[in-house]
């Protein structure tokens, strides 16, 4: 019997010397993976992310609830979209969709383009933006600080060829023709009228002259790019799930692109399904309806069919009457309404009781915890996003004479300013 013994325990060792192996194998491979990216990522680009979970003294004390800001306005380029810039640019390099020395074009009501004009150099390419003539002054001057072109444009509908988000997308064709025609032959010819999907680039070119030396376009395409909401469910979700130990019990953010809410309530869903995710719709935003009642717009409210900006609010960077790829990955279990004296309110009460200098998203974002923490009842964990400071919104969300000409003049003392 001995014998037997004996060879059941040899054959026991080497299971679990063969285990052993392939579980280091991985875990080295693993581990070679992620230096990988720690090597790639360094410089401006490692100190993206990570960024605080900070308690909002005064909206906790208020409601009884635990209400945490990701602090996202302290990323490098102060803005969330940091994250979401360095996947755009780092996934299209890899798939040679980029390459080093060209250029990334983008339509942005700024912060986007902020983040790009701020990360592109890191990887050695420029950044060409296209930006609606509403948006706040100052972020068009922040972007040209940064180096990047910038192209301002009147608003009009998606649907039409001279919206901000088309002309940036045919920005990155032209780009890509320069580079090819100048492979051919030394100089272009000003008057050169070839078709570029359909449209006539010889004008543009003579306004839009990219340098010979350009390597191509790309367009970021941040509103349909999946890599807006891989960052947030690879970055943004799981830290908030370790900052918080997985005790957290509901999440709410706004909605531009969908990325953050997307990315951040699936990855959450994903290791609790009893965490609830809510979206807070501004004034004009088609979300609300869309996620409380299936319907997003009837059809004269359609995006598609509007000639002028269809968005009656203030703030910037959410909002949106079209769903869009990253958005359809959200996991959501309902919705909020906010209106601009409410977002403008609670900015200044935000200032006023905890030194927060948000901007017009944010406090969007804060009023969207304040109906979860009223809705859920005290003894919860509220989580929202603190995407950027009040920095970029000095010429309307906080300027006093732009807001008083839009009847939006703050006079409240304390949070009665929020409607049930």
């Amino acid at each position: 019997m001995a014998p037997v013994g004996t060879a059941g325990a040899v054959a026991t060792l080497l299971s679990v010397a063969i285990v052993s192996y392939f579980l280091c194998k991985t875990t080295q491979q693993k581990s070679s993976g992620k230096k990988k990216l720690q090597r790639r990522r360094t410089g401006l680009v490692a100190a993206i992310g990570n960024t605080p979970l900070i308690r909002i003294n005064s909206l906790s004390d208020a409601t009884g609830c635990e209400i945490l800001g990701k602090a996202e306005f302290l990323n490098p380029g102060g803005s969330v979209k940091d994250r979401v810039a360095v996947k755009i640019i780092e996934e299209a390099l890899e798939s040679g969709a980029l390459a080093e020395g060209g250029v990334v074009t983008e339509g942005s009501a700024g912060s986007t383009a902020i983040s790009l004009a701020t990360v592109a150099p890191a990887y050695g390419c420029r950044c060409h933006v296209v930006i609606p003539d509403d948006a706040a002054l100052e972020k068009a001057q922040i972007l040209e600080a940064l180096g990047a072109t910038v192209e301002r444009v009147r608003p009009v509908s998606i649907t039409h060829r001279d919206h901000f988000v088309n002309i940036a997308r045919r920005r990155a064709l032209e780009a890509s023709e320069l580079t090819s025609t100048t492979r051919k032959k030394s100089q272009i010819d000003a008057n050169d009228s070839s078709q570029i999907n359909g449209h006539s680039i010889s004008e543009e070119k003579q306004n839009m002259q990219f340098s010979s030396e350009c390597k191509g376009g790309f367009f970021a395409d941040q509103f349909e790019n999946l890599a807006n909401f891989r960052s947030h469910y690879e970055g943004t979700g799981p830290e908030i799930w370790e900052q918080t130990g997985g005790k957290l019990d509901a999440f709410i953010a706004a909605a531009g692109t969908g990325g953050t809410v997307a990315g951040v309530s699936q990855y959450l869903k994903d290791q609790n399904s009893n965490i609830k995710c809510f979206l807070i719709d501004p004034p004009g935003s088609g979300l609300y309806n869309k996620v409380t009642r299936g319907v997003m717009y009837t059809r004269e409210e359609a995006e598609g069919r509007r000639l002028k900006n269809p968005f009656d609010t203030i703030t910037e960077g959410i909002g949106i009457n079209r769903l869009t790829e990253n958005f359809k990955m959200a996991k959501l279990d309902g919705a909020f309404r906010g209106t601009d004296m409410e977002a403008v309110e609670m900015s200044r009460y935000l200032l006023k009781n905890d030194g927060l200098f948000i901007g017009s998203s944010s406090a969007m974002n804060c009023v969207g915890a304040i109906r979860v923490a009223k809705a859920l009842g005290p003894g919860h964990t509220i989580v929202t996003i603190l995407c950027d400071s009040g920095m970029r919104h000095l010429s309307k969300f906080h300027n006093d004479e732009y807001l008083s000409e839009h009847g939006l003049t703050p006079s409240a003392t304390g949070l009665e300013f929020l409607h049930s």
